[in-house]
């Protein structure tokens, strides 16, 4: 199966960003992708963290949710939607949320980011247990008989959730994100070749990749990474598509000559 990772650089416009979003799909699609990831908060990085609250749709109902089923369905495609902010049922605070959709257009997963980011390096301050609420139920799909892993941004660094996904074992694992840059130069790469190694499994990550219109800079470099932790395909920044093969055969290789899964232990 061919599958690609979409860069945006996200406006504060939901409207443009949903533009954005639609041509990447398109592109990707022309060109043989049949899965596709959009990065986490594709819709809106907006001035504050407040701003998602305002946009926040109720499940099934919104325009953001509309343009992704209309998407995933027009080019015939599984669309791993980044994430959108979702109503929460809590004054205040939004779920940060990822939904997937069939080729036919229709809801078939939906993950709650479960680790909320919190950073302070004396220049940059966040903390996304302000807005949001955590989710607490990994997800995983099946996507035309691959199973499929859903992370977002933050729950990177936490691998106990990636191996709670490898029961049974995952084909793919998808991490849609915003990483800051001072982050990602220090992390971004070999925590996603690690999760690709240790899970012996391919791993996509759509990010945003640049200089926003808050002020916010971040890192970018979507890539796709096989079982064997080699880099298949990556960008570095600016808007894009970064495609590869996930390649079936690959995976059975890697598993069958060192057979890591099959050796783990319960501590």
């Amino acid at each position: 199966m061919k599958i690609a990772a979409l860069q945006m650089v996200s406006t504060t416009s939901v409207e443009r960003n949903l533009d954005a979003a639609r041509a990447l799909v398109g592109r990707a699609a022309a060109e043989g992708a049949e899965l596709l990831v959009l990065p986490e908060y594709f819709c809106l990085m907006g001035r504050s963290d407040r701003d998602k609250l305002s946009v926040a749709e109720a499940p099934g109902v919104g325009p953001i949710q509309s343009m992704l089923a209309e998407a995933a369905r027009e080019h015939r495609v599984w669309l791993v939607g980044g994430t959108l902010p979702l109503t929460s049922g809590e004054e205040g605070r939004a779920m940060n949320v990822n939904l997937v959709f069939s080729p036919a257009g229709e809801q078939v997963a939906r993950y709650d980011k479960i680790h909320l980011f919190r950073y302070d390096n004396g220049r940059e301050q966040y903390d996304e247990g302000r807005t949001l609420r955590a989710g607490s139920v990994p997800v995983a799909f099946d996507a035309a008989g691959l199973r499929v892993g859903l992370s977002i941004c933050y729950d990177l660094r936490f691998p106990e959730l990636y191996r709670a996904l490898m029961t049974p074992p995952c084909d793919l694992l998808c991490v849609p994100s915003a990483f800051t840059h001072s982050t990602g130069v220090a992390h971004w790469e070999v925590l996603l070749r690690a999760r690709a190694i240790e899970n012996q499994c391919y791993v996509i990550a759509a990010a945003q990749g640049g200089q926003h219109e808050n002020g916010r800079r971040t890192f970018g470099h979507s890539l796709i990474v096989d079982p064997w932790g080699e880099i298949v395909a990556l960008l570095a920044e600016g808007e894009g598509v970064v495609a590869g093969e996930l390649r079936r055969e690959r995976i059975a290789e890697v598993r069958a000559q060192l057979p890591a899964l099959e050796h783990r232990r319960d501590l």
